[in-house]
């Protein structure tokens, strides 16, 4: 296929890469397609995102990174999505990855197999850049289709009423300020995220580039868009960052991002930083906004060193959804993170261990091959006969690597998942723990 990406689809429809003149059509397309319902008006939020994605100086991101399926006989865009280029990290192990997003067909189009030609697309140019897996966010069931599985957690946070905020007691100077974040400030946000990272099994790699589009790249109108602040010292030294919405909206104030340098005492300073969120928010409805400001929203993932911190002073707990993932080669994504599976046998009751493990996927398989700890691997396929020592049905297998569910709750879940005897148990238990994950994905 050509750099164009043209592909006839029958019936009058075209598959091609979108170009920069494409960009205003392809804008309202989406801003039209992402809307609440088929009656609320264009989605001002998703045209901005779509603008920044594909014609503002976007880290990873063009136009041409879009495809798009366009009826010739009205020169109208039917259906599209994007790949998003990013960076991951497995234990402090790095990979490519893409990212699928803006997934959408005019529903007079629907159901032709529009979106299928464009996961092809996209899934051939994501394995020419070299990418270990995909993953994508959206509703419920419907990527399965293209050969992806939930394996790691998205979202969650808790949230608590402004009214239960600890006030500073009289006559006392507030002990931590928050300020806003400018450029000169790039190198410690980057490197506190990066430390904070290591509490996640899988997360993003945010680099200087990345936060500095973050902090004066996107277009305020985007759904993405917030505000950046620096926690700091009374003495200007920089203790951690906060990044939340640039306005309240529906009563609350959603806060994204909130981490302290390894150092910092959560303790002392989270009072500092709700008070400062509690005046924003009153400061931002008197200056505009409507209804009451009422609660803070903290949308920080699953786990979090604030709701140990706050506790009871976040009663209403939203659990996480999750991440679809899709691997096309397991095997070489097993190789990338070979060194931390050897870490973790060595640490594991089995350190220094040889011998061989099948795992079987029913149509596929996987053999295991450990020499005084040492991980090798090698391709086998099961049989009636030859069921292998550890069997995962369809893409199941991924919950496990990606810490997502152990494999005692991945058994209880599907009957035909085995783990194996005792000693397979235990080597599968100690290779694949169940750890959280919180993947800040770069838009």
């Amino acid at each position: 296929m050509k750099d164009s990406c043209m592909r006839d689809l029958g019936d009058g429809l075209v598959l091609r890469r979108a170009t920069p003149a494409d960009v205003d059509a392809l804008a309202q397309f989406d801003g039209t397609i992402h809307r609440p319902s088929d009656t609320a008006p264009v989605n001002d939020a998703i045209v901005a995102l779509v603008h920044d994605m594909a014609a503002r100086p976007h880290p990873t991101m063009t136009a041409s990174d879009f495809t798009l399926v366009e009826d010739s006989r009205t020169r109208r865009i039917v259906s599209s999505l994007c790949l998003i280029d990013q960076t991951w990290s497995y234990a402090g192990i790095p990979f490519g990855v893409g990212r699928p997003e803006l997934v959408g067909t005019d529903p007079d189009y629907r159901n032709r197999g529009l979106v299928r030609a464009q996961f092809e697309e996209i899934h051939r140019w994501s394995a020419e850049r070299g990418h270990l897996l995909q993953g994508i966010t959206g509703i419920p069931y419907y990527y399965r289709q293209f050969g992806y599985e939930y394996a790691l957690p998205l979202g969650g946070g808790r949230t608590g009423a402004i009214f239960d905020i600890p006030m500073l007691k009289e006559g006392a100077a507030e002990p931590y300020r928050v300020r806003k974040a400018h450029s000169a400030d790039l190198p410690f946000l980057c490197a506190t995220y990066t430390a904070a990272s290591k509490r996640s099994l899988v997360s993003c790699v945010h680099d200087e580039l990345a936060w500095q589009y973050d902090l004066e790249g996107r277009s305020s109108k985007s759904d993405c868009c917030m505000s950046i602040q620096v926690i700091e010292t009374v003495d200007n030294k920089p203790v951690g960052y906060v990044c939340h919405a640039p306005h309240v909206r529906d009563g609350g104030l959603a806060v994204d991002k909130l981490e302290l340098t390894e150092n910092a005492s959560w303790i002392d300073i989270s009072p500092s930083v709700l008070r400062y969120l509690k005046h924003f928010g009153e400061s931002d409805m008197a200056t505009g906004g409507q209804g009451a400001f009422s609660y803070l929203g903290f949308w920080l993932g699953a786990e979090h060193p604030l709701y140990a911190v706050l506790d009871k002073r976040l009663p209403r707990i939203f659990p996480a959804y999750a991440w679809y993932i899709r691997v096309p080669n397991l095997r070489a994504f097993l190789m990338q993170i070979t060194p931390v599976l050897e870490e973790r046998l060595a640490s594991s009751l089995a350190p220094n261990h040889s011998g061989e493990l099948r795992l079987s996927f029913y149509r596929t398989g996987l053999t295991l091959k450990f020499s005084q700890g040492k991980l090798t691997m090698g391709d086998w396929r099961p049989s009636p006969r030859e069921w292998g020592d550890a069997r995962f049905p369809n893409s199941t297998f991924l919950q496990l690597l990606f810490g997502f569910r152990s494999l005692d709750e991945l058994q209880g879940a599907f009957p035909d998942c085995y783990g194996g005897n005792s000693e397979v148990t235990l080597i599968l238990s100690a290779l694949f723990p169940k750890l959280n994950s919180t993947v800040w994905g770069l838009e």
